[in-house]
Order: C-alpha cells, then structure tokens, then sequence
C-alpha cells in the first residue's frame, strides 16, 4: 500500500474504489478466502483505512501487520510457510483468483500485450506478471540482503522465477468469469466500475420480468447506491417494509394496492440478490444473513393472504376456507418452477408478475376465478411436464 492514486489528494491507490469495494479490502477477502493465518500489509503507516482492515481481519481470526518496507517480512514468514503476495492495487475477482492461486505454488503471468497495457511488470519476452504468487516462505529470506527501500512485490517475482517457481497463466480478460486489472487511479476505477458489475450480475438461468428490470436498474445506478452505502441489506429491508405495507393496504380493504406492494417489494427483492452478488468478494469479511430465500417464502405467505381477502374481505371460518384456492395455486406455482421448464423458469418463479396479474384480477372482480383457473392450469402443466420427463428417462 505504497503507491499514491495518479490523481493527487486521494491517498494510495490501494483505497480507491470499484463498486463500492476498497482495492485493499477485495485483497483482504481474497486472502482471508485462501485461509491466510497472517496479513501482512507493507504500508508507510499506520492510518485509519488499514485499522478497519485489521479490525475484519482479527474478526476472521487473522494476524495483523503493518511494516513500511520489505526487508522486515524476512522475520515475519518462516521456511515453513507459504506466502500470498499481492500487487499494489491489484483487483480481482475472489472465487476466479482463489482458483488461480489455490493450485500449488505458481508465479501468475499473462501474455506480455495484454499485461503490459495493463500496468503490470514485465517477465520475458513473451509475459508480464500478474501481479500475484505463492510462493514458498523461504524465498523470503533472500529480502534481507537487498537493500531496504527495494520493491517487495517485484523482487519476490525475480526472486521466484530464478527459485524454479513454475509460471502459470492466468485466463484472458472475461474469460471463466475472470475479473483481473491493476487499478492506478481514480479514472480508471470509475471506468471499469460498469465492466465489474456487469461481470457479477450475470445471470445463465432465464430472466424473469421483474429480474430483467432489476438488473437495468442494477446496472444504471448500482455504482452509485454501492459507492452511498445502500447495497444489497438496505435494498432488503425496504422491500421488507413494501410487504409490511402491502398487508397494511389488504387489512384496511386495499386489496389491489396491497398487491402492486408485493409486486414493488419483489422487484427491491430482485435488485437486492444482485447487489449482494456484487458484494459477493466481500463475504470472507462480511458475515451476511441470507433472508433472501425466506423473503420469498414471505411473499409467497402475503399472496395468499391478500387473495383471500379479495376473494372474501372478511374472517372467520369462511375466510379460512378462501385460503385454499390461492394456497394451491402459489403451492403448484413452486412446483411448476422446480420443474425443467426452460426459458419459462424465470417468469413461473416471479412472484412481481404473479402479484400484477392478481391485482388485474382483482381490480376487475374476478380474484376468486383467477385463483381457480391459475391453479387449475399450473396442475395441469405439471402434469404434462412430468410425464414428459418420465418418457424421456424410461428406459
């Protein structure tokens, strides 16, 4: 954490942002991600943005340090250790660079076009480094005959490559879900923030309507509600208060409303799981209560509520008899889901459509209908799709 941001007043670069997400604290994710027992951050001083790291990292059950040159890591790491080493400003992705650097003691390079356009160092003629090793702890000892003010990172890859350490080469940019730049200033942190998020909210499973919107509105404005602080958790508790809402509206007679509620809460559900996919790398720092899952289940729960007092808008014994055509037809909803159905995962899994087309029919007095007709047809494609299973199986 020597290197100063290009732009003056910022600090090192190690503290500039992509997502919302410091360059330091991605390298302590990836660290703690590979089981490090010992951080080791080389740094002028002691300031306030490495005191948070130490703090995540103790939390993780990490050691913590901070020496202002190479020469003191010689007493730090023993022959027996292994040793992670990470370039000034070097941003990756944790699950794709865990990979990389989980499979033996490596030097990580790249072909010399793409690395040199990069910033990163040359090795030969042929590849520039990568900007992250591991390498075995006892080439460290050869630091304390240099002189104090050499650059660590460089001078463990020399060291290295002239140990035998065997070089491996990193995926092409994109390729394998790869995220790997060397990040130097402010313009280029900002630049590559849209390529970051795009990276990580990409979806292989087909998109529903409300997880299409959700992921333009992600992709619009994620960079800004990251950078203010407003990720996936707070995304969470509005949609949370939308459903609170949507069962106030439905108790006090606003059935349709209550339903547009639902439909708004799993659109800020929808935008939430991408936002906490962004903040995914952070995870080995950040312990996150998954409520993700049990919102839908909730949702699930409010529909059904809600439909019964548009079928009814009363209690007693009758309402809880108007509970079982919406049960059923959310119930056959789940299982039409979990069932091979293709391109149409996505829209028999979104409850946002399911909420609209209820409010449709509940503005239009044929709630009851709709939840017949609904379930009656979700059975019926069951049905269908698992008999067509069967005879695709059977032998």
């Amino acid at each position: 954490m020597l290197e100063p941001a290009a732009e003056s007043g910022l600090g090192a670069r190690a503290f500039l942002r992509i997502g919302g997400l410091t360059v330091a604290r991605q390298q302590l994710a990836l660290a703690l991600a590979l089981q490090c027992e010992r951080i080791v951050c080389i740094a002028p001083a002691l300031t306030n943005p490495i005191v948070e790291l130490q703090h995540l990292a103790e939390r993780a059950g990490a050691h913590f340090h901070v020496i202002p040159g190479a020469r003191p890591l010689v007493g730090l790491v023993t022959a027996t250790d292994e040793l992670i080493v990470l370039a000034d400003g070097l941003f990756a992705s944790t699950a794709e660079a865990c990979d990389l650097l989980s499979d033996g003691q490596s030097v990580l390079v790249q072909p010399i076009e793409q690395g040199l356009a990069a910033g990163f160092e040359r090795i030969d003629l042929n590849h520039a480094g990568a900007g992250a090793m591991r390498l075995p702890g006892r080439l460290a000892e050869r630091l304390g005959d240099l002189p104090a003010d050499c650059d660590a990172v460089s001078t463990l890859q020399r060291i290295a490559l002239q140990a035998g350490v065997r070089q491996r080469a990193i995926p092409a940019a994109g390729q394998d879900g790869l995220f790997w730049t060397l990040v130097r200033s402010d313009a280029e942190a900002h630049a590559i923030e849209p390529l970051w998020i795009r990276q990580r909210t990409r979806d292989a499973d087909p998109l529903g309507p409300s997880r299409a919107l959700a992921l333009l509105g992600v992709r619009g404005f994620g960079p800004a509600m990251l950078h203010a602080g407003t990720g996936g958790n707070v995304m969470l508790i509005a949609a949370l208060a939308s459903l609170l809402l949507a069962l106030g509206a439905g108790w006090f007679g606003f059935v349709a409303a209550g339903l547009g509620l639902c439909a708004l809460g799993w659109l800020l559900r929808e935008m939430a799981s991408l936002l906490v996919r962004i903040e995914r790398d952070e995870a080995a720092t950040h312990k996150r209560i998954d409520a993700l899952g049990l919102y839908a289940w909730t949702i699930d729960g409010a529909l059904i509520v809600l439909l019964a007092w548009a079928t009814l808008g009363g209690g007693g014994s009758k309402f809880l008899a108007s509970l079982f055509p919406p049960f059923m037809l959310i119930a056959l909803l789940r299982v039409l889901s979990a069932l091979p159905t293709g391109r149409w995962s996505g829209w028999l899994s979104d409850r946002g459509l399911a909420a609209l087309a209820l409010m449709g029919a509940t503005l239009g007095g044929v709630a009851s209908q709709a939840a017949h007709i609904g379930a009656s047809l979700a059975a019926i494609a069951a049905i269908v799709l698992v008999r067509a299973k069967n005879r695709l199986t059977r032998p």
